[in-house]
């Protein structure tokens, strides 16, 4: 086996534990799963909490049936609401509620507090992050707004 293809297995096995850890914490404590608070998470750092649905898509590498899909629950629980544009009709905003801005703080603590326990010393420095962060960067990957390192 290659190399390259067992660095590519190993990454898609750990990505699997690292939704399980998520989806068991952020469902167990606020019934969302790792998507869903990502989604969320999206809408939360747009300006006015809400963005286009087919920039949501984009800015998460979904489609926008994709997205619709994943919205949908979101807006029953009432966390999410859906906006018309004013001006053109065929524009949809996805928009976080006011509960869904106070519940998206509480699941963010949840968040900080499982990926601290992941990555936490003494088999994790910050040094290991940092340069994780960067690899996983030039795979595409991308993070929170303002963290992480640019590809070297």
């Amino acid at each position: 086996m290659s190399d390259a293809l067992d660095a590519s297995l190993r990454l898609v096995r750990a990505q699997a534990a690292l939704v399980r850890r998520f989806d068991a914490r952020l469902g167990g404590l606020h019934g969302v799963s790792l998507a869903d608070f990502t989604m969320l998470l999206r809408l939360g750092q747009a300006p006015g909490g809400r963005m286009r649905r087919v920039d949501l898509a984009e800015a998460l590498g979904l489609t926008a049936s994709g997205v619709t899909r994943g919205l949908a629950p979101l807006e029953r629980i009432g966390l999410v609401t859906r906006e018309s544009d004013a001006r053109d009709a065929r524009v949809a905003y996805a928009s976080l509620t006011g509960t869904g801005k106070l519940r998206l703080k509480e699941m963010l603590a949840t968040a900080e507090e499982t990926a601290a326990e992941i990555f936490a010393g003494p088999a994790w420095s910050a040094e290991d992050l940092g340069l994780l962060s960067v690899l996983l960067t030039r795979l595409g990957g991308t993070g929170l707004p303002g963290h992480g390192s640019a590809p070297r």
